[in-house]
């Protein structure tokens, strides 16, 4: 499976952005996909997954109720809608999949990388 992202830019806070990712190769239906996220400095991060049969979602704390990811079956891409932004998600944000409808949350644990995107939020 390859992972293609776009999106992300440069925003003030309180603004948006939109992530996008499209998978291309053999989709199965316990496949999810999902965001990483990585700031200078720090580890890799979870932000937030869905699983590809069903649409089930997950979100890191820190972006529960700011950020939504969705899916397109038809064109095989995940978005991740991203409101309200701080300057502390500022990060390269990383798509990445899996199988078995379960997303690793430790980014040695991930089996497939799009390649990275920046987003800064300045204040």
């Amino acid at each position: 499976v390859q992972l293609q992202a776009s999106g992300g830019g440069f925003v003030q806070a309180g603004g948006s952005l939109r992530l996008s990712c499209r998978a291309s190769g053999r989709i199965f239906s316990s496949y999810v996909m999902g965001w990483f996220r990585q700031a200078p400095g720090k580890e890799r991060e979870f932000v937030a997954a869905i699983i590809w049969s069903g649409g089930s979602t997950y979100y890191a704390d820190s972006v529960k109720g700011r950020f939504t990811i969705s899916r397109d079956n038809a064109k095989t891409t995940v978005n991740l809608q991203m409101n309200n932004l701080k300057p502390e998600d500022t990060a390269v944000y990383y798509c990445a999949g899996a199988g078995n409808r379960f997303l690793p949350r430790n980014a040695d644990d991930v089996p497939y990388w799009g390649q990275g995107t920046l987003v800064t939020v300045s204040s």
